[in-house]
Parts: C-alpha cells; structure tokens; sequence
C-alpha cells in the first residue's frame, strides 16, 4: 500500500462533551485511506468467519443481505484528530455473525479486500458493539468509504473500522494488524489518547 489519500480540510474545535481528548469536530466526511480503492464488485463479494481451527462460515452478498439489520447511530474518532457525532449506519451486526460459534479466541483479525488488516480483541467486536455496515446515511456505502462494506467500531479510533471487509478471522492471541505493525496503537482507545506506541 502506498500513498495516504488526502483527508480532511474542514474541521473546528468544539466543547461538546461527545469529543474525545485532542480531537476537533469534521464538517463533512473526511476521506483516508492507505492505497487505492479495490473494487469489490457485489457478484463476487463473500464475507467469512474462520475460527481458530480453520472451520469458515461464508456469505454472499445476497446471503449477507438477507440476515438480521440493524441501523446503529454512533460518534466516529479518527486517529488524525477528527470527530464526527451522530452518524447513521445499516448493516449486521458481528453477534449475528458469531452466533451458536463455540470459540476459544480472544482476538480477531478484521481482513479487507486490498490486503488491509485490524486487529481487535474478540470481546470489541461482540455483545453489541460491532457491526459489518453496507449503507450510510441511507445510502450505499460508497467505495471511498469503505463500500461495499466495512467494520464499524465506534468506541475505537476509526482505523479499526477497516474498510473493504471480506472476514473476520479468529485468534487464541493477538497479532499486529497493517497500522500496528507500523507504530500505531494495539488497542486504540480515543479517551485515552491511544493513538501510537507507547500512548
């Protein structure tokens, strides 16, 4: 991957308590991605769980259309400093996808279409607080954002709401995902100010 897409150019500092530390409120939806955009045409498009014994549950987008949706309304943080409150998502939500899966894992790696990856503990991705999203703002998701479908992790900075999703894989520990492995965060809590090694 090569090359950071510019981001952002609009943004103000707000006194809402919904900021995390050290971020300013995004006017708009700012764009930044690592690479080019892959595209991901919907006829071929699969999603797939491999637990940590190799086993795989596999959707089409058709399959993964017709499973429970849920329309999450969250705050997003990227670790670039931008906050944007209150956005509207529609898509599956992670439990949905784990459900009746008996796992000895404690972590997940989020893998993408281009070869991106993110690592999450299991238990950030599970009990409601993790979706697959498809649309945003009631539209679908457009490639620049991560369409045709990307993680959603609100309560994290946004880079582990890695876009162009096509599985989750499961882990008994953890393993550094793209951004890790290049100084960034394990974890990535924007409250407190995870955002490199050493925070």
């Amino acid at each position: 991957m090569s090359g950071l897409s510019p981001g952002f150019k609009r943004f103000h500092r707000s006194d809402d308590p919904r900021l995390p530390p050290g971020q300013f409120e995004a006017d708009g939806f700012p764009v930044l991605s690592a690479g080019p955009t892959p595209a991901v045409p919907l006829d071929t498009w699969t999603f797939t769980v491999t637990d940590t014994n190799g086993g795989q549950r596999r959707w089409t987008w058709a399959e993964f259309q017709a499973l429970p949706q849920e329309k999450p309304t969250v705050d997003i943080h990227c670790v670039t400093r931008w906050s944007k409150f209150g956005t509207t998502w529609r898509g599956v939500s992670v439990d949905t996808l784990l459900a009746g899966l008996d796992t000895s894992a404690t972590h997940a790696m989020v893998e993408s279409y281009g070869g991106y990856t993110a690592n999450v503990p299991l238990a950030d991705i599970s009990n409601g607080r993790a979706w697959i999203v498809h649309e945003y703002d009631g539209q679908p998701l457009p490639p620049e954002h991560g369409g045709p479908a990307r993680m959603l992790i609100p309560h994290l900075y946004f880079w582990k709401s890695a876009k162009w999703v096509r599985g989750i894989r499961l882990m008994e520990r953890d393993e550094q995902g793209f951004w890790e492995s290049l100084g960034y965060h394990d974890y990535g809590d924007p409250w407190r100010e995870q955002r490199y090694w050493g925070d």
